[in-house]
This record gives structure tokens, sequence and C-alpha cells, in this order.
């Protein structure tokens, strides 16, 4: 056939010889190197077995063919590659004769049938389990034994090199490192090559970031994305520090995991996030967190009115706060080095969480930060200097990152006297409508206002008025006000003293839109993780949101 060139099959199967089981260093190495180009001429192969008639044609037609796969399918690199075993079961099974003809066919549907069971099967009494039975071992086994063998003294080769060297540059094989990541480059889902995935990836902290094959690495970041590849945290922080490519595709990702999926993310926003490890490996590396901020920030900036990112902002910083906290105080970097552009004055009061302020404190701290943020705002609207503006563009961002403390000053207003409730409604109207365009943030504040005046109402009288009902409705109607009145909707059904039954009762009559119960959803999630974090829990609050929580699932 031409689309088998001899010079191909004899190239092949010269190094099908030469490799034999792969139970050393360096066959394991040149089998994985050349794994891509084997499947291509596996493919080539299945094509003209495709195209035979009968086993006897095709074994005349590619007499090299049984020899060649019988060798492939006993090694243990090939059979980890899944792509590999499949194109192999393929033309084992074009080879297969469903009526043999005649003895050879007979005597090639036998040698098959073994084959097969080897690959996919455990059969007792195959040549397979025949082969390895006195080492008690099933076929399976045997070759992930084998396997594992060989990566386990090249992940030792790569280990000592790391403790070899007594600074970032010195004493490093480039070469040899960069000749296993290459080797590891289609194996990366195999279970047994993650150790020496992790053990190259450690080495490439420590040597400088140059001697790692781009292919591998790219390659492993996809696997860990689309979770066919499990690896220890420390493999896949040193990941990330070696690849900012990887880093943003590892915050992409979790953007869009809670993009798509807001049911399971609303109620389990802040497990999912540490889940992510991307809050530790910032606290611990201060780069990872610049470059996730950054990534965030752009975000933010396009789709500035998306509950689902602000709440992933919030929470990601909260995540990333607690797991600062928990270094020790000579490991920890100062605050400024997370946040090098916004004002010094605006990071202990934001950044500082509401359980660590006693309650009776709320008030006067929300306070405090409303005065520097109106501080920030007026310097901006005075003029058109660039600096004004990136000051207060980074106020208003480090607000969203701090959106606890909005959800804080909601609460309050909840059972807030008229006479305290001016600084929290600016404060939630600078959170939603930072900018003042023709004056937009004095009437949002009037909006804000009009609402919590009806909520108060609403919340607060039995039974609840239809007319401050209907007059919410068409608040929350307003494609310009909608967000702001629903996050203070939402904490009066939450922190309210009324009836479950009767929150749910006007929750129902008030969010009766698909889109909106989403986005309530949202905030709903960003109180669910700032009361996690509170100095006490309140069973009371954390039941009732629960079942907000679930009304909304279900409607």
């Amino acid at each position: 056939m031409e689309a088998v060139s001899e010079t191909d099959v004899q190239f092949w199967m010269a190094k099908a010889v030469n490799w034999g089981e792969a139970t050393s260093c360096s066959a394991l190495l040149d089998t994985s190197r050349h794994l891509g180009s084997l499947r291509s001429f596996l493919q080539q192969v299945l094509q003209g077995l495709q195209q035979m008639s009968s086993t006897s044609e095709a074994m005349k037609t590619f007499p090299f063919v049984g020899q060649f796969l019988g060798r492939l399918c006993w090694n243990p690199c090939v059979i980890a590659d899944e792509r590999s075993q499949r194109l192999l079961l393929r033309c084992l099974n074009c080879l297969y004769s469903a009526e043999p003809l005649n003895a050879v066919e007979q005597k090639a549907n036998m040698w098959i049938k073994n084959m097969l069971c080897h690959l996919i099967s455990e059969e007792e009494g195959s040549v397979a389990h025949a082969t390895v039975k006195h080492a008690g071992l099933t076929p399976k086994r045997y070759h992930s034994e084998a396997l594992q063998k060989v990566v386990s003294l090249m992940t030792e080769e790569v280990i000592k090199s790391c403790d070899g060297l007594p600074n970032t540059s010195a004493g490093c094989s480039n070469g040899n490192i960069h000749a296993m990541s290459t080797a590891c480059a289609a194996l990366v889902t195999c279970p047994q090559i993650s150790p020496l995935i992790g053990a190259l990836l450690k080495h490439s902290m420590l040597c400088g970031f140059s001697c790692l094959n781009q292919e591998f690495i790219k390659e492993v970041s996809e696997a860990l994305i689309s979770k066919r590849l499990v690896l220890e945290d420390e493999a896949v922080v040193n990941l990330w520090c070696y690849s900012p490519t990887c880093l943003e595709g590892a915050a992409v990702s979790l953007l869009e995991s809670v993009l798509s999926d807001h049911e399971t993310m609303t109620q389990s926003l802040d497990k999912h996030v540490n889940g992510s490890l991307l809050p530790q490996a910032s606290a611990d590396h201060c780069h990872i967190f610049l470059t996730i901020n950054e990534i965030y920030r752009n975000v933010l900036t396009e789709i500035d009115e998306n509950l689902a990112v602000r709440a992933l902002i919030q929470v990601f910083t909260v995540c990333f706060l607690q797991r600062l906290t928990g270094q020790k105080p000579q490991d920890r970097l100062p605050l400024r080095a997370f946040f090098p552009h916004v004002m010094p004055s605006l990071l202990t009061p934001l950044l500082t969480a509401p359980s660590e302020v006693p309650r009776e404190a709320w008030l006067d701290h929300l306070s405090w930060i409303r005065s520097l943020l109106q501080s920030v705002t007026e310097n901006e609207e005075a003029g058109e200097d660039v600096r004004a503006y990136q000051a207060f563009f980074e106020a208003w961002f480090l607000l969203v990152q701090c959106g606890y403390w909005v959800d804080t000053a909601a609460e309050l207003l909840v059972l807030a006297a008229p006479e305290n409730a001016e600084p929290l409604l600016w404060l939630l109207t600078f959170f939603h409508h930072p900018t003042n365009r023709e004056h937009q943030r004095s009437q949002q504040t009037a909006v804000a206002r009009e609402a919590w005046t009806h909520l108060r109402m609403l919340f607060l009288t039995r039974p609840p008025p239809p007319r401050h009902l209907s007059a919410v409705k068409e608040l929350l109607s307003s494609s310009l006000s909608a967000n702001l009145v629903l996050h203070l909707f939402s904490n009066f059904t939450v922190f309210s003293h009324g009836p479950v039954s009767i929150i749910t009762e006007i929750t129902d009559k008030v969010l009766t839109e698909a889109a909106v119960k989403r986005r309530a959803l949202w905030i709903l999630a960003s109180i669910r993780c700032r009361l996690n974090s509170a100095a006490t829990r309140d069973d009371r609050v954390h039941s009732r949101l629960r079942t907000l929580q679930d009304t909304l699932l279900q409607t």
C-alpha cells in the first residue's frame, strides 16, 4: 500500500524491537518521544487494514503487522497512552475474521483474542495472564508496575539533580531535564507519570525556567484544567510560577466554571474557590495574586454589572486574605505589596474583615470607609487628572474586592434608624454606580433611599402593604437601579425578623423573572460567604438563607 512506505515500516519495526517492553529509562524516554508520530503511523496502518477484504489479504499486504502490533501491545508506555491503545485495538479488530476461511485465519483469531484480553481484560487462560502468572500479577497491574518502576527511577534522578543545586542556576542538566519533559508530554494523563511531572516542575523552580519542553507545559496545563491529571498542590503552584499562561488559564477556568454553573456555585462558592488552589498560591506568591487580580479587573471593566463576576472577586479576596492571615508573621508580605496601586489609607479599613470589628462599631467603621471613598471621588470629579482617575478606579475596585463591607452596610440598613442610613446608602450606591456622569450618583442615591423606604414598610408591616410591593417590583424593573435595589431586597429577606413563610411569600411575588432570581442567588452567595467567616454563627439567619436559596433554585 502506498499509505505505508517500506522506509516507515523498517523504521517503526526497528523501534518496536529496540523498545522491547520499555523497562529502562532510555527506552521509556524514546518511546514517549515518538508517541505522536507512532500514532500517525498506526493511523496509516489502520486505514490500510480497513480497505482489506479479509485477514489473509491483510497479512499478505502487511506481512509485518502481526509482529509489530504484538510488540507494541507489550510496551507499557504505548499502552498507557489512551489514543495509542485505541488505535491498537482498532487495528486488531480489523484483522479479526468473523468467519475464518482457513487455518491461518483461525490461528490469527486466537492470537488476536489473546491480545485483546491482554489489553482490555484479565481473563484467566489468556497468553497475557499465563506470561505474568509467575509474578502473581494481572496483566494490567504488571504493566502498571513496570511503568511505575521506570518512572520512579527517572523521578529519583530529577530529585537528586534538584538536591545538588546550590543556587538557582548551578548544576542543572538542562538537556536531560528537557528530554524527560518531552517524553512526558504525550503521557501527562497517565497516573503513574504524576510523580515525575511534579519533580520536573519542582526542578524548574530551582534551576531557572528554561529547561522544560513547552509542549509538556501546555499538555499539563490542559490536563489539569480538564481534571484528567491530579498533581500535588506544590507541583500545581510550581507550574503557575513557571508559566503565566497556565496561571491565566486556571484563573479563567475558575471564572468560566462560576459563570456556567450558577446552581452549584451559588451554594458553595467559597469551597469551589478554595478548591481551585488559587487563593493559597496567591498568598504564597505575590506575583500570582497580582496576575489574577489583573485578569479579574479586566473582566469587571467589561461586564461591571455582572453579579456573578463581582461575587467571585469578593469571595476570592476573602479566601486569599484568610490564607494570608494564616501565615506566620515573619513569612507574610505587607498588604501594600499585594495592593500597590491603592491609597494606603484605604487598605486597613477595607481589608479588615467585619468579623474582626465589634458589631456595635460597624456603623462607625462604615462611616469611616464612606468618608475615605468620598474624598477620593471628590478629587476625581474636581478635574481631568489621570492619576486622580486611577486612584478613584483602584478605590472602587478594592471596594468590590471587599464587598463584604457593602453587604454589612446592607444588613445594617434592614434595622437602621433614618438618621444612620445616609452613609450606608451612599456606600451601596457607590458600589453599584461608581461613576457620576450627569450627577447619576445623586439620582441613584435617591433611588436607593426610596427603595429602602418601601422595603422597610414591606418587611416590617403585617400584612405586607400591596402598594409597597408594587413599588419595589417597579424599581427592580428599572435597568438603571435593578442590582442596587435587588441587593437591598436580598438583605431584607435574610436579616428581617418576620416569619420565614411571609418572607418567602414576598420573595415569590417580587422576584418573578428567572434572570432576576439568578442575580439574587449571587447576592445571597456573597452574604453566605461573609456569614461563614463570621466570628459567631446565627443559626436562624443561616437557616433562612438556605431556605431562600432553595426557594429561588426550585422556582
